[in-house]
Formats: C-alpha cells, sequence, structure tokens
C-alpha cells in the first residue's frame, strides 16, 4: 500500500535540496541549436543520467549524430502497466541577451519564481518526475509499475537523432502510456491536462535575385528588389482575417466540435486581461474562432526572423542579393507537415515575382497529437493532479509542438498524458524565462502520486 504521508514528509524535507539539483542542470548552457554547445549539451546528458542512477534506476545514453539519449529504467512489475517519461535537457536560444535582467545560465530566485533559460522549458519540468521517483526509492517504497525515462537534447531543434533511433530502440521505450510535462497549467492556481498538441512545418525561405548587392540609385526600378519581393510573398501568405492561403490547406484540418466549444467557452478567459498580459493592445486571428480555439486548435502561420540587407548604424542605399525569413504552420490533427511542404512549393511557384529566385529549405516538422480524454490513464492523472495542485484540473489543448511525440505514440502505440505545471507568463522562449517555485514543488508531489494512480 502506498505511504503517501511519509512520501509527503519527505519531499517536504527535501526542498531545498530539490532546488538545488534544480539549480545545477540551469547553470549548464544546454542549446541545442548552438553547434558551439557541444560539451555543455554532453555535460547536461551526463548530470541527467548520474540522477537518474542514483536513484537505483539502470541507465543507458543511446548515440547517435548529435546530443545523447538518456534512458533508464526502473524494475519491471509484472501484471502492471508501463510508464515512459518523456522530456528534453536542451534549451532555446538566449537572444536578445541584452533583454535579461539576470544571466540566463545563473538562476536566481525571484517574487517566487526561478529564473533561468530552461527553467520551465524543459529542465524544471522534467526534473519532478525524475525527483518523484526517487523519492519512491528514498522512501524505500516499491514502485507500483515500471517507469522509464527517455531524456533527449535536441526537443529545440527538430529531434533528429531521436526520430533516427525510434525504430532501433521501439522494443526498449515500450510502453503502455508516455507522460509528457512540457506546457502550462490553464492559469495561475487551475492545473489542467492537456489532451492534444499541435504540430509544426517549420522552414527557411531565402529569396535570390541579382549576384550582388546593388546601389538603388543606379539600379533601382530596373530589377527585383529580393527584399520587397520576400515581404510581398508573406503578406500573400495570409489573409487580414487570418486564413492561411496555401492552396489545400484547409482540406484535412479536423473542425472543433460543438462539447470542445462550449467547455472553453465555460472556462474563465478574458480577452482583455490576456492582451494586458502579452502588452498589446488588440488580440486578433482567424475570423469566427475565439482566442482559445485559435491557440489551441486552429492552425497558423508565423513569421518567426527577417534577414537581409545593410543593418548597420546609418544608412547604406542598396539593393541586397538576398533576403531571407524563418517562418513556420502550427498544424492540427490529421495535418501532415510533407504535404503542408508540398503546398508551400506549389504556393511559392505561384507567388514569386519575376526577377528573384525563391529556395525553401525544410528544417523540421511533426504531426499534432490527440490523447484519449477517457482512458484510464487520464483518469488516474486526474486524480494525482488534483491532490498534487489541491485544485481539480481542466482539460485543454495546447497549441505549441512536441514533433516528436506523434512518431513516439506511433512507435510505442501507447496513450499518451501531457499535464504542464508551467503559466503562459514563463517565457518559455524569452528572456528572463521563469517557473513557478511553488509549482516545481507541487509538480513533484502530483508526480509522487501518478504512478500510484497509473498502476490502479
Amino acid at each position: 500500500m502506498t505511504d503517501f504521508p511519509t512520501l509527503d514528509r519527505f519531499l517536504l524535507n527535501n526542498r531545498q535540496s530539490h532546488l538545488d539539483q534544480l539549480f545545477e542542470l540551469l547553470r549548464i548552457a544546454s542549446i541545442s541549436a548552438d553547434s558551439s554547445k557541444g560539451a555543455e549539451m554532453t555535460q547536461a546528458a551526463n548530470w541527467v543520467e548520474a540522477k537518474l542512477a542514483s536513484g537505483g534506476l539502470k541507465t543507458k545514453q543511446i548515440l547517435g549524430d548529435g546530443p545523447p539519449l538518456v534512458y533508464a529504467e526502473s524494475v519491471p512489475v509484472p501484471g502492471k502497466p508501463v510508464v515512459l517519461v518523456y522530456g528534453h535537457y536542451d534549451v532555446q536560444p538566449v537572444d536578445p541577451l541584452n533583454l535579461w535582467s539576470s544571466p540566463p545560465f545563473e538562476p536566481v530566485l525571484k517574487d517566487g519564481n526561478i529564473y533561468a533559460r530552461g527553467s520551465t522549458d524543459d529542465k524544471g519540468q522534467m526534473l519532478t518526475h525524475v525527483q518523484s521517483v526517487l523519492a519512491w526509492q528514498q522512501c524505500n517504497q516499491q514502485l507500483p509499475l515500471q517507469v522509464k525515462f527517455l531524456i533527449e537534447g535536441q526537443e529545440e531543434n527538430g529531434s533528429a537523432v531521436l526520430e533516427s533511433k525510434l525504430a532501433e530502440i521501439a522494443d526498449q521505450i515500450a510502453c503502455d502510456v508516455i507522460v509528457i510535462s512540457d506546457s502550462s497549467q490553464y492559469a495561475k492556481g487551475q492545473p489542467a491536462i492537456t489532451y492534444g498538441l499541435r504540430g509544426i512545418a517549420y522552414y527557411e525561405l531565402r529569396v535570390h535575385g541579382p549576384k550582388a548587392d546593388l546601389h538603388s540609385g543606379s539600379f533601382g526600378g530596373a530589377v527585383t528588389n529580393p527584399a520587397l519581393a520576400l515581404a510581398r510573398i508573406l503578406t500573400e501568405m495570409k489573409t487580414p482575417d487570418g486564413r492561411i492561403q496555401l492552396p489545400g490547406f484547409y482540406d484535412s484540418v479536423v473542425e472543433l466540435d460543438a462539447r470542445e466549444r462550449q467547455m472553453w467557452a465555460s472556462m474563465n478567459f478574458s480577452d482583455d486581461a490576456f492582451a494586458e498580459q502579452l502588452g498589446v493592445d488588440a488580440l486578433t486571428g482567424e475570423e469566427g474562432y475565439t482566442t482559445l480555439e485559435r491557440r489551441w486548435a486552429r492552425p497558423t502561420f508565423d513569421v518567426h526572423g527577417l534577414l537581409g540587407g545593410y543593418q548597420g548604424e546609418g544608412g547604406k542605399t542598396i539593393i541586397p542579393s538576398w533576403a531571407a525569413a524563418k517562418i513556420s504552420f502550427r498544424l492540427v490533427p490529421n495535418q501532415d507537415p510533407k504535404i503542408v511542404s508540398l503546398q508551400l512549393q506549389e504556393f511559392i511557384r505561384n507567388h514569386t515575382p519575376p526577377g528573384v529566385r525563391v529556395e525553401i529549405i525544410d528544417l523540421h516538422g511533426g504531426r499534432g497529437v490527440m490523447a484519449n480524454p477517457n482512458s484510464r490513464f487520464m483518469k488516474g492523472a486526474m486524480q494525482a493532479v488534483q491532490e498534487g495542485f489541491d485544485a481539480k484540473p481542466v482539460m485543454i489543448r495546447e497549441g505549441g509542438s512536441i514533433p516528436i511525440v506523434a512518431q513516439m505514440v506511433e512507435a510505442t502505440n501507447a496513450d499518451v498524458l501531457l499535464h504542464g505545471w508551467g503559466l503562459d507568463d514563463d517565457g518559455a522562449h524569452s528572456p528572463n524565462e521563469k517557473f513557478c517555485l511553488e509549482d516545481y514543488y507541487r509538480g513533484i508531489r502530483a508526480s509522487s502520486r501518478l504512478w500510484h494512480y497509473l498502476a490502479m
């Protein structure tokens, strides 16, 4: 029988130790998109493996062409489900550095929040599950089911190693349910179970014009400006009312059902408060849908970066020889990033002005994921989160993407549980990323309950 009082006392008495350990991991600058951070990536992988091994779990690193995968498992429990915890130890780049109020890899505790790159995405959230499994072991309680861990180092940069190894390790990671904490609660004090993630298709567009930069006075009006051509292409890709113009883009989009729309409409959500939180004077998006529907369950198109031309001090009157943009589409269930790539190619062919050539670089993509909201594992997760946070969770979808998850679900034929401990304003990919200290502790407590309820 699970001794929850002993677990709770242990977690309470070890709060400072759990915080110190998170700070250790946060100090490692494991930026997977930065090729100069190879040593830090290895350091982070070694740290995670050592922490899992300290609890008696059997561990190994799975090596590929990139940061290692960290795998661990507890002992099997015959007749009980197998759980796979997925997370990542890599983090986003820190640019622009000047907007950070404290160094991104020197974690600080301020106003009840942990400020550091990776605090909420995903080191803090991932570590809650590691700490809870170790707590069971340190309290001399036998886990009621087998828990496996697969922690990768490229989630923020396409998961190439995991994707390449997935077929090879499918038997090793075989499980009944995948547990992921890499998202947010619905609101402060209101935990959530996420039953859907959007997919993503991410590209770089490069518009090539003249063979060299040209004097705009001597050549302006005689050639197509690649920067203007790029701006025109991007503008034409989405209408002012939010509809994406790729041919056939909406053909496979699954519409929201009335039950979901009613459930989300009943949530205490304010457009005005959300706009104020973001620091904007108005919200925009696809007509006919609410803000929550647009964020969680409708496809989107966004520009993430623009390159090209002169960007130094003062003026330089040139027609740039090239211009580029980083773009992505968030995809909903049934949309395939490979099909979107074909649709993008057709759109570019039909919208490229004469005098320039557009190169499409496919950076990465992944399908969306939908979980069964009525599964036995979902019910167990609801109970565990309610006890960990002292509040009944609501059911939501998440607009973000974890591209490899759909492939993992397909490889294992497992259910998936997505319960995030973060908050909307944590700034996961922004300067001054944070994670609420109490939510870190509540996440560990909820996770400590999870193994019990998933085994029932």
